[in-house]
């Protein structure tokens, strides 16, 4: 199988070079050639496998250069015993009322993106082995709270690597910005920066776009990566546990092949819920994907508008991994409802970065419809649905979560759907804890001390909080600076020492 660039089709090279690489050089997204398709009998062999065997199954469709022998030990090290809380790596909570969450936590730091971050290294140092190329190969990274720890931990100490994290300073939960200043491994970098999200991606894309710099770090044999999901090795492996999910639908009598579910996904950068998009197309069986925003809503405007447009407020909210108005991987999705016109992307995405705005076609839109449904949900509303899943349930979500429960009730309400659901559940409660506290105390808990609050919450709910979170307490910050955003190159020099 073959990648090309969503701004140039007639770009053709291997899943190692555009794992490499991460972006193409014309600033689009590599993308497969075509979708593999998989039919009745693919999806009952994976019924009968674990995550593992699942993971190999799906991945060995899309990294057709590498060998079988490759790919199982990518996964093997991956999602190896002891580094993630489950046996069953993304394990399936089906509440009594039907609903599945699909929890995808229970990896070293806690959040959705372990689930790629803990291959990624693997995928990227052997596929550099396999170009051959020796350059030392650099991390940059953008991260709204969770992608940042996740890739620093995935990375930490991986020979032939550095690691560089950008983070909002005021736009991460306390925990969050406790993991990833207190990071350890020899060849990791962190700093924050006055600003949002997209300050911190935009600054991140536009280093990547330097041709003078990258000329200037190739002489001294270095290259630029990518953790971000703009990388296809970071996507990837996103795509695996839709499936893994349908199977344990099924294996538990929830479904029957080839019975369609919905997916709800909560997000913000669009990664997450093009994965699913990407099963879908491979023949995965679904009827809706559901996109959940936050009070940035600029993905319900647009799946409602065909309308992107940035110039508005932007919000800090309880959900801050979703704190987003540049969605990235939307390029990919886009490029696929477009007929795979580089020209259009080309167009759009110009006029986003020059204009912060741009509008799809009509032919375009009903793409988007006729598989997309959307809706998005306040701190108050989030706040309220943490609390109606746990007095209901017994079951205790975190705020990003609370989001896509809050938007597919919602959705199942007005429209009537009652499909099959599951909901991506992407980050522990006790990642919020101070927000999910409050919610299911209904008084406010912000600017208390974070692990009182943790221990509070274990108390209330009779659960116990995770242990890399736990031991974060009384752990001294190893990375302290904050720069200004137009001074993230100089950052960049800094921690790479050059």
């Amino acid at each position: 199988m073959k990648y090309t660039s969503t701004r140039d089709s007639s770009l053709q090279i291997s899943s190692a070079e555009a794992i490499v690489k991460g972006i193409s050089p014309d600033g689009g997204l590599f993308v497969p050639t075509e979708f593999p398709k998989v039919d009745g009998d693919f999806i009952a062999s994976l019924t009968k496998m674990n995550y593992k065997e699942r993971a190999k199954a799906v991945l060995s469709l899309f990294l057709t250069d590498f060998s079988e022998d490759e790919i199982s030990g990518f996964v093997e090290k991956a999602y190896s015993e002891g580094k993630f809380e489950s046996h069953e790596v993304a394990p399936l909570k089906i509440l009594p009322n039907g609903v599945s969450f699909l929890e995808l936590w229970k990896g070293p730091t806690c959040a959705f993106k372990d689930m790629a971050l803990q291959l990624l290294p693997h995928l990227l140092t052997g596929s550099a082995k396999k170009i051959g190329d020796d350059s030392l190969i650099v991390i940059l990274t953008a991260t709204s709270g969770d992608t940042g720890k996740a890739a620093l931990e995935g990375f930490k100490d991986v020979e032939g690597t550095k690691i560089l994290v950008f983070y909002p300073s005021e736009g991460v939960s306390d925990i969050q910005k406790l993991q990833m200043a207190t990071q350890e491994g020899g060849n990791v970098g962190v700093a924050a920066i006055y600003g949002n999200f997209d300050d911190a991606q935009s600054g991140v894309k536009d280093i990547f776009g330097d041709k003078a710099l990258e000329a200037e770090l190739l002489s001294k044999n270095i290259k630029f990566s990518s953790a971000n999901s703009i990388n296809w090795g970071r996507l990837v492996p996103q795509i695996v546990y839709y499936f893994s999910a349908y199977c344990d639908l099924v294996n538990r009598g929830k479904v029957k092949y080839p019975e369609k579910i919905n997916i709800c996904v909560p997000t913000g950068n669009f990664g997450n819920i093009l994965a699913a998009y990407y099963a879908m197309r491979m023949g995965l069986p679904v009827n809706k994907l559901i996109c959940a925003s936050n009070r940035n809503n600029i993905l319900t405007d647009f799946i409602k508008t065909g309308v992107y447009d940035r110039n508005r407020e932007f919000f800090t909210t309880t959900s801050p991994s979703m704190d987003i108005l540049i969605s990235s991987n939307l390029e990919r999705l886009l490029y696929e409802l477009s007929g795979r016109d580089d020209a259009k992307i080309k167009e759009w995405f110009t006029s986003l970065k020059e204009n912060g705005k741009y509008e799809v076609s009509p032919e375009v839109l009903n793409e988007l419809k006729s598989v997309f449904e959307s809706g998005y949900c306040g701190d108050e509303e989030t706040a309220a649905e943490i609390k109606r899943v746990y007095d209901e349930f017994g079951y205790l979500i975190d705020t990003h979560t609370a989001v896509g429960s809050f938007v597919y009730e919602n959705y199942r309400k007005t429209s009537g759907d009652d499909t099959p659901v599951v909901i991506a559940s992407t980050a522990s409660p006790y990642k919020f804890c101070s927000s999910v506290l409050s919610a299911l105390e209904g008084r406010d808990s912000s600017g208390e001390n974070e692990f009182e609050i943790m221990r509070r919450l274990e108390k209330l709910t009779n659960t116990a909080a995770p242990k890399q979170l736990k031991n974060l307490e009384g752990v001294s910050p190893r990375f302290t600076e904050v720069y200004d955003k137009k001074d993230m190159r100089q950052a960049v020099f800094s921690m790479l020492n050059i």
